[in-house]
């Protein structure tokens, strides 16, 4: 690493002291996205069977989107795969972003499912479609409820265990689509009640629902790829920096690669301190820095020489 004017020695990185276990991290995450596949699979299957029968666009929006979520499984899967490749010459910091990049196919599949659903329910309202077998329609929409709401909360969990954005924005899509199901129940117990609109109506109600957590998803994603942290982070980096003696003043970056919280601290101390003693300093910045940020997988350390 080439040397930067005012800096007394390159930046140095440190190991870190973590209780992290990826390997297991990847097992859970892996294992949350095959659950939660098939237990979608199951509920979107039959949410289609009993849409096509009933002719209920609410209801078939929310199959559509509930058997697009397979897919998009398989996306965070390819991601969680990619990202296990190690750094090379070409790819210094591996491919620790395709987890993230992942996040950008669920979006696709969001949106892709808000416009399919949008179009089929304007489609029937213009039209006049009629709606059958409701009481069969209500249970479909009564299982899309319960599976996505159990598929939503058992990725939540894992995802903010193993600190993963993607598992998290997945778990949100899930959990879109049980609110979607409502949205479908809503219509069709109106169709009971005799509002022939009640469906096609439902439906642009869920169109809706979709658009709203695929513009949470889509920025939640730009935010990790365009580098964005909680400035809570830099603020703690700086602060525990500052708690060790012989620091003068510190200045921090980070961003996230994946589940890896990247810091950078720069630190002015004494002029006078030699390299190896820089970097005896920096080994207790970022043990410090450690101890306020838990989730931290990577340090960096670069040193000033602080004004007479």
């Amino acid at each position: 690493m080439h040397k930067t004017a005012g800096l007394r020695d390159p930046a140095a990185a440190f190991p870190l002291p973590t209780m992290r276990d990826d390997v297991q991290e990847r097992r859970d995450a892996n294992r949350a996205i095959a659950v939660s596949a098939a237990g979608l699979a199951v509920t979107g299957i039959a949410e289609l069977l009993v849409a096509l029968l009933t002719g209920s666009v609410g209801l078939l929006g929310d199959a559509i989107h509930n058997l697009s979520d397979v897919s998009t499984s398989a996306v965070v899967f390819l991601g969680f795969r990619l990202s296990r490749k190690p750094p090379t010459e070409r790819y210094p910091y591996g491919l620790e972003r395709a987890e993230d990049l992942a996040g950008i196919g669920i979006a696709v599949v969001i949106w892709a499912s808000a416009a399919f659903a949008g179009y089929e329910s304007i489609r029937k309202l213009l039209e006049h479609g009629r709606t059958s077998h409701v009481a069969l329609g209500i249970a479909g929409a009564a299982l899309g409820i319960a599976g996505n709401q159990v598929v939503a909360r058992y990725k939540l969990v894992i995802g903010r265990r193993i600190n993963s954005a993607t598992l998290v924005a997945d778990a949100r899509h899930s959990w879109l689509d049980a609110l979607s199901s409502l949205g479908a129940l809503a219509g069709l117990v109106a169709v009971t009640l005799g509002f022939r609109w009640g469906d096609p109506i439902a439906g642009i109600a869920v169109t809706l629902f979709i658009c709203h957590v695929g513009w949470e998803v889509t920025t939640d994603v730009a935010h990790r790829l365009a580098d964005g942290v909680d400035p809570a982070i830099i603020t703690s980096a700086e602060a525990a920096a500052g708690t060790v003696d012989g620091v003068v003043h510190a200045h921090a970056r980070a961003r996230w690669t994946g589940r890896t919280l990247r810091v950078e601290v720069e630190g002015w101390t004494d002029p006078d301190l030699t390299v190896s003693q820089a970097d005896a300093l920096g080994q207790q910045v970022a043990l410090a820095v450690a101890g306020q940020l838990p989730d931290m997988g990577s340090f960096s350390w670069a040193t000033r020489a602080a004004p007479a």
